[in-house]
């Protein structure tokens, strides 16, 4: 099983941290730690929101999270 730590104050907007992800780069992470799931422990996944300031981009980020999690295999 992976943990993962949905933290997303990393966002481009967020006041925190100087990193400048974007919703994209969030679901790009997202569907490889699935594929990694997928591979090595039959998709299980545990994700927990940790993080992220800017209410906008925080419900953004995380939609694209739980829509990369949430496709299948072969999607």
């Amino acid at each position: 099983m992976i943990f993962f730590s949905a933290g997303f104050d990393a966002y481009i907007q967020d006041e925190l941290a100087d990193l400048m992800l974007t919703e994209a780069d969030y679901a790009w992470l997202s569907k490889e730690v699935k594929q990694i799931a997928d591979e090595v422990c039959h998709g299980r996944i545990v994700s927990a929101l940790e993080g992220g300031y800017d209410l906008v981009g925080l419900g953004r980020c995380a939609y694209a999270h739980l829509e990369a999690l949430s496709f299948s295999k072969g999607d």
